[in-house]
């Protein structure tokens, strides 16, 4: 896959939305964001949500959209576990 990724409606130390898109030739595409937010939590510390709305197309979709779907979560739970280990907070799984 070949792709570009974009973030937008920036509003510094409260929210951002990340656009991406990527084509995979005979494969098909794949294109998505997601819109995170911060605010600070009880603890003197950072909570941030996300939302992510995805779609697949081509022979990606056809064969393995509940692939793609479980891979794409997989792939955000371990980010978002390496990006707590590195910003030393608590994670809180809230799926």
């Amino acid at each position: 896959f070949t792709g570009d990724v974009e973030l937008t409606a920036l509003n510094p130390h409260e929210s951002y939305t990340i656009i991406g898109q990527g084509q995979g030739g005979v494969a098909g595409f794949a294109k998505g964001s997601a819109t995170v937010e911060l605010r600070p939590s009880d603890s003197d510390g950072t909570h941030m949500t996300y939302s992510v709305d995805a779609t697949v197309g081509g022979k990606l979709a056809q064969i393995g959209s509940r692939l793609v779907d479980g891979a794409a979560k997989k792939l955000a739970a371990e980010f978002f576990k390496r990006f707590n280990e590195i910003a030393g907070g608590v994670l809180e799984d809230n799926r």
